[in-house]
């Protein structure tokens, strides 16, 4: 099919509907959120390290620890949507229904097989390794079937310098380049930051007073647990819970 041109105008009202879902989710994962889920997950011991002696201090990191892994992840499902849907408008794209795969687009006859990632550090080596494995699954079921010869396997990253590079079975596309794949526009890696920032100031100051609420109540219970009598931080206590697993050990 050949390169449509793009309806900015479409695009905006994507982000800004989408945005507001984004943001959503960012106050619903903080509000479900229990005490006692942040505290196994994270690190007690380079808590310590850092010597932090507050427990509102304490109780901050760890939650800032956490969010941060989640919220990249939201952010990165939110870009995965917004590609999908300008490869729509401007080259018939369609999300695959592939495993590991995100989106299929037929240009000069060539099918494109496309997973999306937010950025370029996005997985470790075993996620890398099963990227090209899927790859090779999808090319081969499309080959088989004779549904279509010619098969181009694309990583798209939606920021990040790198040139565009073959890596195994595939293409590695970063930032302006992968955006100007899909799209047919050189500037719109640059455009889309605006409508992204829609009603930013608002629904940050929203999540905020959540997060204070739950930093409060968090630290009001950790006391109640994990400190002494005096207000210091039992930080044996911490981490037998975090870590103790043998029996007469668990907090």
């Amino acid at each position: 099919m050949p390169m449509q041109p793009l309806d900015f105008e479409e695009v905006c009202q994507y982000v800004n509907k989408n945005i507001v879902v984004f943001h959503q989710n960012k106050i619903n994962k903080i509000s479900s959120l229990k005490l006692t889920d942040i505290l196994k997950r994270k690190n007690p011991y380079l808590f310590k390290a850092k010597n932090i002696a507050v427990a509102s201090d304490l109780i901050k990191d760890i939650l800032e620890a956490y969010l941060s892994s989640s919220e990249e992840k939201m952010f990165g499902d939110f870009l995965e949507g917004l590609a999908i849907f300008i490869a729509e408008r401007t080259c018939g794209g369609v999300k695959s229904a592939a495993q590991g795969i995100d989106l299929e687009i037929d240009m000069d006859n060539i099918r494109y097989l496309i997973s999306i990632k937010s950025g370029p550090n996005w997985g470790n080596n075993s996620q890398k390794n099963q990227l090209v494995q899927n790859f090779d699954r999808a090319k081969r079921v499309l080959i088989q079937s004779n549904a279509i010869l010619n098969v181009q396997p694309v990583l798209g990253i939606c920021y990040g310098k790198a040139k565009k590079t073959i890596i195994k079975n595939h293409i590695k596309m970063e930032g302006q380049e992968f955006w100007t794949f899909i799209s047919g526009n050189k500037n719109l890696y640059v455009e889309i930051i605006e409508p992204v920032g829609f009603e930013a100031k608002k629904h940050n100051e929203d999540f905020i007073v959540k997060k204070g609420e739950i930093i409060n109540l968090f630290t009001r219970e950790f006391m109640k647990i994990f400190c002494a009598p005096s207000g210091q931080i039992d930080w044996t206590k911490l981490v037998k819970f975090n870590s103790g697993n043998l029996k007469g050990n668990v907090v």
